[in-house]
């Protein structure tokens, strides 16, 4: 019996839903899974989470006073959130990047974390603790699978600030590079772009600094390729943005394509040479504000707020310090 003219055309409207229907689920496996993320640029939004210091202070302390406006502006600025073992340790460090990427999710914003656990961090001084180097390995694995399970999020790691520019005062170059290298291995995935250590504007001398980042990104590629997207400068320090642009473009000068990324969280004011809770400074750009060939973006790194240690009056390493906050938004309040 032969197949009517109407079947026919029945037969190819379901034939043409059903492969509309396969390119959708397609693109939303793609899109789910960052196939294809952009590289961080100028206009780069990071999630402002509620899982900051600068929000439970915010929800903490009473309104109507400094204290509460200074804490509730910066809860409300994108910063990315620091993961240490202390406070986000293996069992529940997955759990926070879940959380961290249903409010990116929200926002339309990508996730920035800053991994800071490594064996003797800091060398001992402020910021002291971290793993030891087997559960460092763990810690990290577990960071990167739950960062390849939030690939739509296109994540940005800021991977162990200071420790590759304080390495030659420390003594231990070839651990850092060993430890850094395993870590970019642990976390690296395509939809996730990590920035190594940089230092800052007067720290090491470019080529100094180029020389430590290449040999991170040397030994963190593997047969199929990987390592890292670039380095990271000005990380919980002040120095002006005009400066960290500079050194930047000089040290990637010396490395093989490699790109930056620049903390103007607390730069506003500049630098006067002080790196421990110095006085008198202030908030600086907002992430996104700039970009360039080197330079993928600025964002706000080390958390507004948050003491550099027990000096000029502040707290420990971390803790949240009101008269700080107070003091670096005062302007941007105000305005």
């Amino acid at each position: 019996m032969p197949t009517s003219r109407r079947t026919i055309a029945l037969w190819a409207i379901t034939g043409a839903v059903a492969v509309v229907a396969v390119v959708a689920v397609v693109a939303a496996v793609v899109l789910l899974r960052g196939q294809s993320p952009e590289a961080p640029g100028p206009g780069t939004k990071v999630v402002a989470s509620t899982l900051s210091k600068a929000a439970d202070e915010a929800a903490r302390a009473a309104e109507g006073t400094p204290e509460h406006a200074a804490a509730r502006y910066l809860s409300e600025q994108p910063t990315a959130i620091w993961l240490t073992p202390e406070a986000d340790p293996l069992e529940v460090v997955g759990e926070r990047i879940a959380r961290l990427a249903g409010e990116a999710r929200d926002q339309s914003a990508r996730i920035a974390v800053v991994v800071y656990g490594l064996p003797e961090r800091d060398c001992g001084g402020l910021s002291a603790g971290g793993l030891d180097t087997e559960d460092y390995a763990e810690w990290t694995r577990a960071i990167g699978s739950a960062l390849r399970d939030a690939a739509d999020t296109a994540p940005i790691v800021i991977l162990e600030p200071d420790s590759l520019a304080l390495a030659p005062e420390c003594g231990n170059v070839a651990e850092r590079v060993e430890q850094l290298s395993g870590a970019v291995q642990a976390i690296a995935a395509e939809s996730t772009w990590i920035y190594v250590d940089g230092g800052h504007s007067n720290w090491l001398p470019p080529a100094e600094m180029a020389g430590l980042i290449d040999q991170v990104d040397r030994a963190s590629r593997g047969d199929s390729g990987g390592g890292i997207r670039g380095f990271v400068t000005n990380v919980s320090n002040y120095e002006a943005t005009e400066d960290e642009v500079a050194y930047a473009h000089d040290v990637a000068a010396r490395l093989d394509g490699l790109h930056a990324i620049i903390d103007t969280g607390r730069n506003g004011a500049g630098s006067i040479g002080q790196w421990c809770n110095p006085s008198g400074r202030l908030v600086g750009d907002a992430g996104g504000s700039i970009g360039d060939d080197v330079v993928d973006t600025n964002l706000w790194i080390k958390p507004p707020g948050e003491s550099d240690g027990e000096c000029n009056g502040g707290p420990v390493a971390g803790a949240w310090w009101p008269q700080a906050a107070v003091e670096l938004t005062r302007e941007a309040i105000s305005d």
